[in-house]
């Protein structure tokens, strides 16, 4: 029966967010994970297995296609057009270190790409959008986001810091921690840690950075299937069609703040929600078989996002 199932990781998610409101550092979707592990690892979950599998699918996109309403293109025309060489050699440089440092370490391929896709976009909003695509397992998600969100963590703490050493500009840190940063709660923290106008800067910057969750996923639903048999109709995601047609929606058609807000905590809780199921699946001793080599990998493709963002901003005089 799926409602019982699908109860669970509601409660899951509500204790999640409690906490997450406690340890915005850590955030709503780590305590899902995991909160979901220990419960999965701890407690005969057979009879809320349905509702468990259709929470860390469904709910995931229906997570991710509310988040489109969140995301506006008229927000982004002033800083987008000048922060787009930053944003795509950002992106293209972690999603090449990522699948081919996945390959040089003999690491799983959707690890390693989940990896990419995380540090190149948006965290674990750019995983769940990626995993449904290349049929990720729920092992590979849940660490897949663990790996990203360690990363976000730190940035919180070392970023501000690094900005003042570097004695980057208001402006020039809000292009640097809007760019190589994985997750836009941890965009936010940092920026604002610097100064406010930094903290708009990256904010807006990291929404344009998010959009781009569209055409990279557009890319891998061809590439899976091969550029010889392409079949759009069975291939394409279509919550992320939903997702894109959500965001014009939210740029021609304003909508109120106060509702905008309540959208992003239905988003933020529906994705928290489907990230408990997934927590919930996940063999604990499978999941330490994985190994280090994944994190290290995501260690070194966040450190080529940031000197790749740091050069480029050089090169653009933004500093």
């Amino acid at each position: 029966m799926k409602l019982k199932g699908i109860t669970l990781c509601l409660l899951v998610a509500l204790i999640a967010t409690c906490l997450g409101y406690i340890f915005p550092l850590i955030g709503s979707m780590i305590f899902s994970i995991i909160i979901g592990i220990l419960i999965g690892n701890f407690i005969n979950i057979e009879p809320y297995e349905e509702g468990i599998k259709y929470s860390g699918k469904k709910l995931l996109q229906y997570g991710i296609i509310l988040m489109g309403f969140t995301l506006s293109f008229k927000t982004a025309i002033n800083l987008g057009a000048s922060s787009f060489p930053l944003i795509i050699t950002s992106i293209a440089a972690a999603l090449i270190v990522g699948i081919l440092g996945g390959r040089l370490f003999n690491i799983n391929q959707r690890i390693s790409t989940l990896i990419g896709v995380g540090t190149a976009i948006c965290g674990g909003s750019a995983i769940a959008a990626m995993s449904p695509i290349i049929k990720a397992k729920d092992e590979e998600i849940a660490f897949s986001i663990a790996t990203i969100f360690f990363f976000n963590i730190i940035a919180v703490f070392i970023f501000p810091t690094a900005g003042h050493w570097l004695q980057l500009s208001d402006t020039g840190f809000g292009y640097f921690a809007g760019t190589a940063i994985n997750d836009t709660s941890s965009v936010v923290a940092a920026g604002y840690a610097f100064s406010e106008h930094a903290g708009d800067t990256a904010t807006v910057i990291k929404l344009v950075r998010a959009l781009m969750i569209v055409p990279i996923c557009i890319l891998f639903a061809l590439l899976q299937t091969g550029y010889s048999s392409v079949n759009l109709k069975k291939v394409f995601p279509w919550f992320i069609l939903y997702f894109f047609l959500a965001s014009i929606i939210a740029s021609i058609m304003p909508i109120p703040a106060y509702v905008t807000s309540s959208i992003k905590l239905l988003s933020t809780f529906l994705m928290s929600t489907a990230l408990a199921g997934i927590g919930m699946t996940v063999n604990i001793r499978k999941f330490f078989e994985i190994g280090v080599k994944p994190l290290g990998l995501g260690a070194i493709t966040w450190m080529v996002v940031i000197v790749m963002s740091l050069f480029m901003q050089q090169l653009l005089h933004i500093w």
